[in-house]
């Protein structure tokens, strides 16, 4: 097993290495200037010139290259030009908003996308099958942006004088207390270390953040503001996953052995369960995997409707501003995400399917 792991991470080497040339690439395509993006178009050439030179962009590009990835390598992902900030900061600040909406609408989707699924091929060419597939078909087909601005309609502005309101922005209501779990602890966490950063970068996560220091409050008000975008969020990864449940138990359910199971008699429950579910879970981990991933590189969208300062909407705040060191590095950290993830589904294949391990 750690020969397969290993193996499998020297193959992510040169897929990362890729992965930065073609962002920093097309971050360089990007039309427009910079300076002007963010100063403004009233911005003289002499200001840009400086603006441009402090920032290293007037070098050649093979040598903004080599820098670029000397400071990849060494951790520093650079300071933002819009900002003046750097980077790691940010993704401290925003990336605990993406994450913790990720997985609520993962969470979502394989609470319903799981069970429809397996009713579906339990049942196939029955009412509920039909039913379930057609919401799949919605749900894959509908516009991530007009379900949220229906939701934050219907759940805001119809429903806000009912016990079923819930609020349209924002990660918590004005005045509930969001200190971190380390200052009710006593701790005393200063500096700009590694443990630091990850120690903020836990204490962001609101709904952990709030079972960590016993803040029940603030843990109500993240729920019912996470409600919404996770929704949302949710429609089409819940949507895939219960279409490839769906096709995977269809599949072994036509196998020998589920015939031989039920000709011994054993429970249909455990048939379905033990037998036929957990041997189709193979392709659903891959949907699971690629669906966190784009979850968290695509919650453009979600974030912009209901105002929340996470990772896509400040990526797509960078594109239009032209800060080229948040887009290369944004772009990266989803990136190795996505190679985390995609490591994380080889190993647990080698897990579900001993003969994988083998090969």
């Amino acid at each position: 097993m750690i020969q397969y792991i290993t193996r499998r991470m020297f193959m992510a080497i040169p897929v990362l290495f890729g992965i930065l040339l073609v962002t920093f690439a097309l971050a360089r395509l990007i039309p427009g200037d910079p300076c002007r993006a963010i100063l403004g178009e009233k911005a003289t050439d002499a200001v840009c010139e400086r603006f441009i030179h402090e920032r290293g962009l007037d070098k050649p590009i093979p040598v903004q290259f080599g820098v670029y990835l000397k400071e990849i390598i060494r951790g520093d992902f650079g300071r933002s030009i819009r900002y003046s900030l750097p980077v790691t900061r940010l993704l401290v600040e925003r990336l605990p908003t993406t994450v913790e909406l990720s997985f609520a609408a993962l969470t979502l989707s394989l609470i319903i996308g799981i069970p429809l699924g397996i009713i579906s091929a339990v049942r196939h060419n029955s009412w509920i099958d039909v039913l379930t597939m057609m919401w799949a078909n919605a749900g894959v087909s509908m516009p991530v942006f007009w379900l949220g601005l229906m939701l934050a309609y219907i759940f805001s502005l119809v429903l806000k004088d009912t016990p079923f309101w819930l609020p349209p922005s924002g990660r918590v209501s004005p005045g509930i207390s969001t200190a971190a779990f380390y200052d009710v602890w006593g701790l005393s966490v200063y500096g700009q270390g590694l443990g630091v950063a990850i120690l903020n970068f836990l204490s962001r996560l609101n709904i952990l953040n709030a079972i960590l220091s016993g803040n029940w409050k603030l843990l109500g008000d993240s729920i019912k503001h996470l409600i919404l975008p996770a929704v949302a969020l949710s429609t089409i990864p819940m949507a895939l996953i219960a279409r490839m449940t769906r096709s995977s138990m269809l599949e072994v359910l036509g196998q020998d052995y589920i015939r031989t199971a039920r000709a011994k008699g054993l429970a249909k429950r455990m048939v379905i369960l033990k037998h036929a579910f957990r041997n189709s879970l193979l392709p659903l981990v891959t949907v699971i995997g690629l669906s966190l991933g784009s979850l968290l590189g695509g919650a453009v969208l979600t974030e912009t409707i209901f105002g929340l300062s996470g990772l896509g909407r400040t990526l797509y705040d960078a594109i239009t501003a032209r800060d080229y060191v948040i887009v290369q590095s944004f772009t990266v950290v989803i990136a190795i995400f996505f190679v985390i993830l995609n490591l994380i589904v080889d190993v647990s294949y080698a897990y579900l399917d001993p003969r994988i391990k083998l090969d």
